[in-house]
């Protein structure tokens, strides 16, 4: 069992600021699942308590070793009234270190999309395609391997609610599962280099490839643009950039390496009209 100050480990903002889509609300917390693992997250006064099988993943799941209370005290330096206020708001915010695998084949299903419809595809993925797995006496299923993705076509993707992007879906599959797409290359690669191959995948964008990058590379200096972020650098930043590639890159040199932390807080913040 893991335990960890709530003020810098809150979990329910970590998993409904975006960057995750496996995880439903059980008994007094969430079950949030990645790969074959799951864990129970829930409150418990001032701390988020974790139970599994596995304390090692989750604790480097969870970003747990690194200093967000150093983090947010440098995101407060930056002096800009708004950030401080949803950092200091949401300071219990973590990113999370997900497979950079499941991170990209998620986001692909996210472009152009709801929330309630990205649950629900990943989760038919997961039960039509992931091995069994146990825990506290109920069956789950995990994320599909590449291989398991790859032995489902088009028809399978579509018939799931995957719309257009099952056949960004096959694509993908069939490219990791034959090397063309080597996750510890990429792993290797600049921030900028990486961003760059991962817009050479076919149905990778400006949003998903910076949200791969951050959530599934865990590279903070990436700052994904969506229409949240686009309405409160208008609204709250006074912008006048139309093009989001160039928002990213006017935050990013704003906010460097703490940029995708800023990102959260800042997204958070402005979805639940916080801002």
């Amino acid at each position: 069992m893991i335990s960890f100050d709530s003020k810098f480990f809150n979990i329910t903002d970590t998993l409904d600021c975006g960057q995750v889509f496996r995880f439903m609300p059980y008994k007094s917390g969430f079950l949030t699942f990645a790969l074959d693992k799951v864990c129970y997250a829930k409150t418990v006064g001032d701390k988020t308590v974790i139970e599994s099988d596995d304390d090692a993943f989750w604790r480097n799941y969870f970003d747990l070793d690194a200093p967000y209370e150093t983090f947010v005290s440098q995101i407060c330096g930056f002096s800009v009234p708004k950030l401080t206020f949803a950092c200091q708001k949401f300071s219990g915010i973590r990113i999370l270190n997900q497979s950079p695998y499941e991170a990209l084949v998620s986001f692909i299903v996210s472009q152009n999309n709801n929330i309630p419809r990205i649950k629900s595809t990943i989760e038919k993925l997961c039960l039509n395609l992931g091995k069994p797995i146990s825990f506290n006496g109920e069956v789950y299923h995990a994320f599909p391997t590449a291989e398991a993705l790859a032995s489902a076509d088009e028809r399978f993707f579509k018939s799931i609610g995957a719309g257009y992007r099952a056949e960004y879906l096959s694509k993908v599959a069939a490219d990791i599962v034959s090397g063309k797409i080597d996750f510890d290359r990429l792993s290797a690669l600049s921030t900028d280099a990486l961003k760059s191959e991962l817009l050479l995948i076919k149905g990778v964008g400006n949003k998903v490839a910076d949200c791969a990058v951050l959530f599934g590379f865990h590279r903070m200096d990436a700052f994904p643009v969506d229409t949240w972020i686009e309405k409160l650098y208008v609204e709250d930043f006074g912008g006048t950039l139309k093009d989001r590639k160039k928002i990213s890159e006017y935050f990013v040199q704003k906010f460097g390496d703490l940029s995708g932390l800023a990102q959260q807080y800042l997204f958070h913040a402005k979805r639940k009209n916080l801002l």
